[in-house]
């Protein structure tokens, strides 16, 4: 799954950077757009599932839970550091092009970072597996709820803006940007991660994984099916709407369709043609981190492929296809770089 995180994040990432005039009008791009609605909630879904399957293994060995808190949030401060290091070095790379306030933007890696720190702190508070899945379930619906007023009519605007960004993502234009990350509404998505990665280390899910999947993949379509009836009916709570940047409509939506896809790549490796050979798609995810570092410079940095907003559908495509074939050689060499030395070979 991190994996067609990675590709759906490139996709989008390439035809919004290189499309222009006419061809960002099209329908092309704006199925385009919709598939780059869900590599970030599948990035945080993704750190909650192991997140989850991590605190399970270390509680079941007799971990103190104290240090499993340690543990969880120092990984989420290195995550955040790492965050505030990548915006250091795009601020670097685009010296004179940016503002300085660039480096203060609240990006995915920020809120993973600070997702994770808030999982390790609520897995502390509230131990025991069957808990901690009503808790995180509870947080992730609170964060969708509390969304559309962080971002309207309730405001924090007496926070500096550079703290109100990770609330809404304002940052310091005044009103909450959509291409920011902020806690509301995505950490939500983390903590609905967590649920489910308690779930699946639940006695059931190890002996029949193929039922508690197939009966998570119809909780799914019913989280589709409940948010798209919300979006449609005649009134809603709020006093401004936002269906695809605030509500927790949409939220639902893309919380049921992940887990829909988490069933689908199931089958996929358990019966489908990920059980053949060497997989793109799987080995991308085991550097999903890297990819993700390295190919931003080329699509919105300094060293970009193709001219920002004025390329064709075509040469865009096929500037795509150089970025997933570059990432995934870069990807193969981490994985080769990172095997360990036989013991013969190190003589």
């Amino acid at each position: 799954m991190r994996g067609l995180a990675c590709v759906l994040m490139f996709q989008w990432h390439c035809y919004e950077s290189w499309l222009g005039g006419a061809a960002r009008d099209t329908t092309f791009f704006h199925w385009s757009a919709l598939g780059g609605t869900f590599p970030a909630p599948l990035f945080l879904f993704l750190a909650g599932i192991s997140l989850g399957l991590i605190t399970d293994r270390l509680r079941s060995r007799g971990t103190p839970a104290g240090q499993i808190a340690r543990q969880t949030i120092a990984r989420g401060a290195e995550i955040f550091a790492l965050a505030l290091l990548f915006r250091v070095q795009e601020f670097a790379l685009s010296w004179r092009w940016v503002p300085w306030t660039d480096l203060l933007r609240v990006d995915v890696l920020n809120v993973i970072g600070l997702s994770i720190v808030l999982m390790g702190v609520a897995c502390y508070v509230v131990p025991g597996r069957a808990p901690s899945v009503a808790c995180s379930l509870g947080v992730a619906l609170a964060i969708a709820l509390a969304t559309p007023p962080l971002w309207t009519t309730m405001r924090p605007a007496f926070l500096p803006w550079y703290l109100e960004s990770y609330i809404n993502g304002v940052h310091n234009l005044g009103t909450p940007q959509f291409y920011l990350f902020p806690i509301f509404p995505w950490t939500g998505f983390a903590f609905a991660g967590l649920a489910v990665g308690f779930v699946l280390t639940m006695p059931l899910a190890r002996e029949k994984p193929a039922v508690v999947l197939s009966a998570l993949a119809a909780a799914g379509t019913v989280l589709v099916a409940t948010g798209l009836a919300l979006d449609r009916a005649p009134f809603h709570i709020y006093a401004f709407y936002d269906f695809w940047h605030s509500s927790p409509e949409f939220f639902l939506i893309r919380c049921g369709l992940v887990l829909i896809v988490m069933s689908l790549a199931y089958a996929w490796c358990r019966w489908g043609l990920g059980t053949i050979g060497f997989s793109p798609i799987i080995q991308l995810g085991t550097t999903s981190l890297l990819v993700y570092w390295v190919h931003i410079e080329f699509v919105y940095g300094r060293f970009s492929l193709l001219p920002k907003k004025a390329s064709g559908i075509g040469a865009a495509s096929a500037g795509f296809a150089v970025i997933f074939l570059g990432m995934l050689i870069l990807s193969l060499a981490r994985t080769h770089l990172m095997k360990p030395v036989p013991a013969a070979r190190k003589s």
